[in-house]
């Protein structure tokens, strides 16, 4: 089983990846240090990974931003040296919370741990789950721009879009921002009433349509008030829910 090791302390990561890689069943596959570092991996080979570590004070902030980034569905066990984050830890995918400095059989219980309830921790994200339950709506996304991360707000994103497997966010400025999770999650976390997921590939704000006419096979082809290099194709199968969708606003 592949493992993940988020820690800026270089003894400390390299003690994790021995103490880990004792284990027949488990391999450290790479040690990162900051959120930045891991919100890339992850979105990159988090469908490669079984298990992560994670410090929770990194050089760049705390590990719980890495979860405001990007949709981790993989399991954490929590590192660290306070313990006044523990209910965090467990909001967060968190299996297992070991204070510093730590000794090798607590780390030998927490991957025993994690095996015992392998069949049944393979859940969905995290955060979707809370926002489906509580009905709340997200008003703002993070993205990443070169160093500084920036909040954007729901009601100036014109269409979230998939290219070469990551969403973006196209805004009523013109800019394109990455944003780390699924078109599921955003589905689920922005208002129906202004949101509609025309087809996989993209979610629409019905600020951003300015018309539509007839395509092939009774599809519906979208213009937008933003440039946007993708022909908005409204399938099919949901022509009648999106017409009653527009009408409704």
């Amino acid at each position: 089983m592949n493992v993940l090791i988020v820690e800026d302390e270089k003894h400390t990561a390299q003690l994790l990846r021995e103490i880990i890689n004792k284990h027949p069943d488990f391999t450290v596959v790479d040690s990162l240090e900051s959120v930045e570092e891991a919100v890339i991996y992850l979105s990159q080979h988090q469908q490669e990974l079984e298990l992560l570590f994670f410090d929770i004070q990194l050089a760049d902030g705390h590990s719980f931003e890495i979860f405001k980034h990007i949709d981790v569905v993989v399991p954490v066990i929590f590192c660290t040296a306070y313990d006044e984050y523990s209910l965090q830890a467990i909001k967060n995918n968190g299996i297992d919370y070991i204070l510093k400095p730590f000794k090798e059989e607590e780390i030998e219980k927490a991957l025993l741990k994690y095996k015992s309830f392998r069949n049944t921790i393979k859940a969905k994200p995290v955060p979707v789950t809370i926002q489906q339950e509580t009905g709340s709506l997200q008003q703002s996304f993070l993205s990443q721009y070169r160093e500084k991360s920036i909040i954007i707000k729901i009601k100036d994103i014109a269409l979230f879009a998939i290219e070469f497997e990551t969403t973006y966010m196209y805004c009523f400025d013109g800019k394109k921002y990455p944003l780390y999770k699924t078109l599921d999650y955003v589905s689920s976390v922005c208002d129906d009433q202004l949101f509609f997921r025309v087809n996989r590939q993209i979610v629409l704000n019905r600020n951003a349509v300015t018309a539509f006419e007839p395509y092939f096979n009774r599809k519906i082809l979208v213009h937008t008030k933003i440039q946007f290099d993708q022909k908005i194709i409204v399938s099919r199968l949901k022509v009648t829910e999106f017409k009653k969708w527009l009408q409704s606003g």
